[in-house]
């Protein structure tokens, strides 16, 4: 929802991503189909899924690292393809996670190494989300993380972004973007100025 505000006039962002879903799930209900007849020659396609395919207990959304997690990732990279479209795999952002030393710690499991060997198989570029916002998460600390996630004096949610957090995310997506030349610099623009949060808008739950 943020990386807009890093991009030049110009380049249009069509945001399918719908909470609680899966590459599978994702797949399952037809929401590949929708992308894959409306992509067009020349466009980006980023795909990051792996919070709720760890969900072991939940056949629908489940998939294994380094099997059919990765099987589901083809179908995305092979249609963006099969359409002209550049695929781009992301690996998924962290939670926010401390251990009593204070030292952030990684959540996802193999997800992130399974996205990793794939891109290098397929030959995708990577944008490496769950390394750089675990580095982000450590320089910021326990405390000042807090300030980047849904925690409140009622909730302490550790996994989804208020408005600044949503705006820092997307200011790693769009360095990965112009550090892996899926973009140039001439596409991007306020990379290292402050972005009011009052740019966001939340959408209504789906």
């Amino acid at each position: 929802m943020a990386i807009p505000f890093f991009l030049r006039k110009g380049l249009v962002v069509s945001n399918h991503a719908v909470n609680g879903r899966s590459s599978k799930s994702f797949v399952d209900e037809g929401r590949l189909e929708v992308i894959l007849g409306a992509i067009r020659p020349g466009d980006l396609l980023v795909i990051q899924f792996a919070h709720n395919d760890e969900k072991a207990t939940d056949p629908v959304r489940y998939t294994e690292p380094w099997s059919t997690y990765q099987d589901y990732l083809r179908l995305y990279i092979e249609g963006a393809r099969a359409r002209g479209a550049r695929p781009v795999l992301a690996t998924a952002v962290e939670r926010r996670r401390f251990d009593a030393g204070g030292n952030a710690q990684p959540s996802h499991g193999d997800y992130p190494a399974a996205m990793r060997a794939l891109a290098e198989e397929e030959r995708v570029a990577l944008l490496d989300i769950q390394a750089l916002s675990l580095q982000l998460w450590q320089s910021l600390g326990v405390e000042e993380t807090k300030k980047y996630f849904n925690w409140t004096a009622t909730e302490q949610d550790n996994t989804h972004f208020n408005p600044p957090g949503a705006i820092e995310v997307a200011r790693l997506v769009a360095r990965e973007l112009l550090r892996t030349r899926v973009l140039s610099p001439r596409d991007l623009r306020r990379l290292d100025e402050a972005i009011p949060e009052s740019w966001i808008s939340w959408p209504e739950a789906v």
